[in-house]
């Protein structure tokens, strides 16, 4: 066997914050990778105005109306 010592710091090593940080920042990635692909396709199939945002319904883009400068 191995080292009771050594099995329990690679326990602590995949609970450790680091770990969490970079899983964090992979699904980011992956959540902005989602949010341009549907931004680039809802542009290309329709004649809206939409802005990426983080919705409380998961909705990765909003259709916004445009806004009017004013006079």
């Amino acid at each position: 066997g191995q080292n009771p010592q050594q099995t329990s710091g690679l326990i602590a090593l995949a609970r450790s914050p680091l770990n969490k940080d970079f899983r964090d920042h992979a699904e980011q990635q992956h959540i902005a990778a989602q949010q341009k692909a549907a931004l680039q396709h809802a542009h290309a199939h329709s004649s809206g105005y939409f802005i990426t945002q983080d919705s409380a319904f998961g909705n990765l883009i909003l259709p916004v109306l445009p806004r009017l400068e004013a006079e």
